[in-house]
This record gives structure tokens, sequence and C-alpha cells, in this order.
């Protein structure tokens, strides 16, 4: 089994900010995979399912995102997981919008939820890292990040989520470099 953690804040009033992307990814895996519904365990909302042959469980922890590393570790305890079998799916900064990177292991970039997780687990975990690009200027990240996706990025977000969801077999396998690249691909056409 994998757990793949979408970070995020819990609320409607968090739903469309760009930190919460991670929330927005597991949403739209469990659709598209037909995942059942979601339930409360773990001080997370979790959902079980396959992404082809694999065994996933899709976490939301809804600890608030400075607390995130509490909720994971929980879940990689009670299926008795190593820190490797954990993916971490949160925006980035540091990526230009809607762009996609995955990577083991790695700085925090000022993330505290993956400050969190990594002070609960260690830094070797998978990342699967959203870009939201930087505002320019470090007084406007805050703003930026816990701000709402602007109408205009709202159909190039959905493209976004259904891209990944489409080619999340990749990712479960393990075949990093063709995720990345197929989800380019099917955002060029």
């Amino acid at each position: 089994m994998q757990i793949w953690a979408g970070l995020g804040n819990p609320g409607a009033s968090y739903a469309l900010h760009r930190h919460n992307v991670g929330f927005m990814v597991a949403d739209t895996i469990a659709e598209v995979h037909d995942f059942g519904p979601w339930q409360k365990k773990f001080r997370s909302l979790i959902n079980e399912g396959r992404i082809g042959s694999h065994r996933v469980l899709l976490l939301k922890p809804q600890t608030f995102m400075n607390d995130s590393g509490d909720a994971v570790q929980q879940a990689l305890r009670f299926y008795r997981l190593e820190v490797g079998a954990l993916t971490a799916i949160h925006d980035e900064l540091d990526l230009a919008p809607m762009k996609v990177k995955v990577r083991t292991g790695g700085g925090l970039a000022g993330h505290n939820g993956l400050r969190s997780i990594d002070a609960a687990l260690g830094p070797d975990f998978r990342r699967l890292r959203i870009g939201i690009g930087h505002p320019g200027d470090k007084d406007r990240v805050t703003g930026h990040v816990l701000g709402n996706y602007a109408r205009s990025e709202m159909e190039p977000l959905s493209d976004l989520l259904a891209a990944i969801a489409s080619e999340a077999e990749s990712l479960a396998a393990g075949d990093y470099v063709r995720f990345m690249n197929d989800v380019a691909l099917r955002l060029q056409s």
C-alpha cells in the first residue's frame, strides 16, 4: 500500500486557496479512479482504492497544514509502512504555475506542511510538487499562497488536476519521469 497525502487546510473558506491544491489533487484522483466515500480516521479524511494494480490510501489531514506530520505519521504507523510509502502532494512556490515535479527528499522551501512531515518522519518521502508560481515579492508570498486561484486560472487548474489523475498509475508504479512527461503532454493538447 501507498499513502498519498494531499496537503491543505480544512474548511470551505480554504477550498480554493493555492495552498490547498494537494486536497484538490486527492479529490480528483478519488473521483477519476472510483474510490469510495471519504471517511474520518487518523485526524484526516481518508479514501482507499486502486490505481491500476496499486493500492493507495488518499489522506487529507484535517489538522491544518502546520500539523500534517501527525496525521501522516498515524496512518503510516497503523499500516506498518515505512516513510518510502508516502507521497506528499503540495503547492510549490518555486515552480511555475500548473507545472508538476516529483522527487524524493529535498528541502522544505518554507512549506509548513512539509516541515511538519519532515519533523515527524524525516526528509526521505516522495513529493508531488504542484507549481503555484512566486508572486515576485517576498512580502506578497503569504497572500499569494493563502489566496484563491484567480478565475482565469480555473480552467488550466481543472486541466492540470485531470491530467494528474489520468496519469496517476505511472506515479503509483514509481515511473516519475513518465508521469511528469505524460502530464505535460496532456496539458499541451
